[in-house]
């Protein structure tokens, strides 16, 4: 385990094959009851009697119209990689998402709204109110799911979030300290320099968190600085995490933001690495 040291790495490339040593079964569609919702999750176990450890996916935002983003085909690509090295892993598509689309109002379309009618403060105190209520509820919900189920080992779960689901990560692994690993892609990337409020919140939830914290961005993502100012709070506390920034991957801020679906064999190695330091403990 990392002992409040900080490791700040600019990385080449490398090509890191898939381990294919553990199949997985297809996935299961889950139901999981957050308030009066019910939201789906994709739910990819591995073989073996368990129980496993265990991660929770949180996914960034998607606007309820969006045609190009795929929240499905996103995680999809991910829980098949987990399940092979030895993780049960949850997608749980939060409300008015993905599989959850007709559970309740989408976070992104909330935004939209407000950004229209009261600008970027508007958005802003939206986003924070979402983040603090329905987002944090779903999660919640998911890892109270995750804990009923006899295949999962519940003192070895961990959070992986990414962009605006790297910023609730924090705040689930705030709320829930018996998490034991937490992993941010691009955490905030879009927000953290638009939101003054964003950033105070999540300032104030890493002073609270204790599980270790991997940070990860690639440098042509839409921000680094949520990485380093994460990572300089941390080195305050003296608490343990590691922050990643990788080469510049694709032509654009978009895919440098979406490293972790589009280039898997870039972060492998090291996520796996941090996930087995401290669930496998």
């Amino acid at each position: 385990m990392l002992k409040g040291i900080t490791k700040i790495l600019i990385l080449a490339f490398c090509s890191v094959e898939h381990s294919h040593a553990q199949d997985f079964k297809a996935p299961d569609t889950v139901s999981i009851h957050s308030d009066k919702l019910i939201l789906k999750g994709l739910l990819w176990l591995p073989t073996g009697s368990g129980p496993f450890p265990t991660v929770i996916f949180c996914h960034g935002s998607y606007g309820g119209t969006d045609t190009i983003h795929d929240p499905v085909q996103n995680i999809s690509v991910l829980g098949p990689v987990l399940a092979r090295k030895g993780y049960i892993f949850l997608g749980l598509f939060r409300r008015g998402i993905g599989l959850s689309s007709g559970q309740g109002l989408n976070s992104t379309d909330l935004m939209d709204k407000a950004f229209k009618e009261h600008g970027l403060e508007g958005r802003n105190n939206v986003q924070l109110r979402q983040l603090e209520t329905d987002q944090l509820q779903d999660m919640i919900s998911g890892l109270k799911f995750l804990r009923e189920r006899k295949e999962v080992d519940t003192n070895r779960i961990g959070i992986m979030g990414h962009s605006f689901g790297g910023g609730l990560t924090l705040l689930v692994a705030e709320f829930d300290s018996h998490l034991k690993a937490i992993v941010i892609f691009a955490p905030t990337g879009y927000s953290w320099d638009r939101s003054p409020l964003l950033r105070q919140r999540l300032i104030s939830a890493i002073k609270n968190i204790n599980a270790p914290i991997m940070i990860i961005h690639a440098q042509n993502d839409y921000s680094t600085i949520p990485g380093y100012a994460i990572d300089s709070v941390l080195n305050q506390l003296d608490k343990p995490h590691i922050l990643i920034i990788y080469p510049k991957f694709g032509n654009s801020v978009i895919e440098g933001h979406a490293l972790l679906f589009l280039s898997i064999k870039s972060w492998e190695a090291d996520v796996f690495k941090f996930l087995d330091e401290n669930l496998h403990s």
